[in-house]
C-alpha cells in the first residue's frame, strides 16, 4: 500500500493520533481542536508517504485505550506506533501486529534520569533497531505522561547516551505543538548535532519552508495540524519525496 524507500532517506510523515476511537489533533497534547475521517480513510489519504505514525493518546494519558484500531491500522501500513507503551511485552504486541518500529516516551525515565533496565528490557524484547524514544520537550525540558510532566532532563544533552537502547528518536517541539505557529529549527540543528540516529521532528510545523529545512538536516518530519487543516497540502508534501 505504501511506497518502500530507504531508511536513511528522510522522510514526510503523516499522522494518526486517536482519542475516544476518533482520530484527533490537539493543541499542546490537552485541547481538542478537530475530529478527522475514521483510521482507515486517513491511511487511503496518506498511501504516497513512506510511513504513518499512529499514536493512541488515550493510552498515553492514562485515560483509555484504543489498542483494537492500533492493532487493525498497525496491521494494514508501514506504522511507527506509540502511546501508553509502558512494557517491553506491550511493545511485542505492537510488532506482532504489524506495527515497523514502536514509540517509548514516559517508561523510558524514571524520577533520576534514563530507565536502563526498562531500556535493556525493551531492546532486547524487540531489538533496538525497532524503538524509537520519544524526547519531547517543553520550555526546554523533556516531557513525559502526555506532556503532562516535566523531567529535569535537556534533550541535546542525554540524546547520545540513549543511542544503545534504539534505532530513532522522535523529538516533538511541545511549545507550538498543534498551534501551526512555527518550529524550532535551531533546536533540531542541535540535536541533529547531538547523534548519529535517525531523528523525527514534530510539533509546530506550519509551512513548507519548515519541511524541506528539516528535510535538508536529514530529520524525518512528523506533521498532523498542518495536514488535517489543510495548511499544508498532501500533494505539496508527497512532491518533496
Amino acid at each position: 500500500m505504501f511506497p518502500d524507500t530507504s531508511a536513511s532517506r528522510p522522510k514526510v510523515i503523516p499522522c494518526i493520533d486517536l482519542m475516544g476511537g476518533k482520530v484527533v489533533q490537539l493543541v499542546r497534547g490537552r485541547e481538542k481542536a478537530l475530529e478527522a475521517e475514521s483510521p482507515e480513510a486517513m491511511l487511503e489519504r496518506f498511501r504516497r508517504f513512506p510511513v504513518v505514525q499512529v499514536i493512541d493518546l488515550d493510552q498515553a494519558l492514562g485515560q483509555g485505550s484504543n489498542l483494537p484500531i492500533v492493532r487493525r491500522v498497525a496491521g494494514q501500513a508501514r506504522t511507527w506506533v506509540g502511546g501508553g507503551v509502558r512494557t517491553a511485552a506491550s511493545a511485542r504486541d505492537m510488532i506482532n501486529s504489524g506495527a515497523e518500529r514502536v514509540i517509548v516516551g514516559t517508561s523510558a525515565f524514571g524520577p533520576d534520569g534514563p530507565d536502563f533496565a526498562f531500556l535493556r528490557r525493551l531492546a532486547g524484547e524487540i531489538g533496538a533497531e525497532r524503538v524509537i524514544l520519544s524526547l519531547d520537550s517543553m520550555k526546554g525540558r523533556v516531557v513525559v505522561k502526555g506532556w503532562r510532566e516535566a523531567t529535569n532532563l535537556q534533550a541535546e544533552r542525554v540524546i547520545a547516551e540513549l543511542e544503545p537502547y534504539c534505532g530513532a528518536f522522535l523529538c516533538t517541539y511541545v511549545d507550538n505543538e498543534g498551534t501551526m505557529q512555527g518550529t524550532d529549527l535551531d533546536w533540531y540543528r542541535r540535536l541533529r548535532a547531538a547523534t548519529g540516529h535517525e531523528i523525527t521532528a514534530a510539533g509546530g510545523i506550519a509551512s513548507l519552508a519548515e519541511v524541506e529545512a528539516l528535510l535538508g538536516m536529514g530529520v524525518h518530519t512528523a506533521l498532523g495540524m498542518a495536514v488535517y487543516s489543510n495548511r499544508l497540502s498532501l500533494d505539496d508534501l508527497a512532491d518533496l519525496l
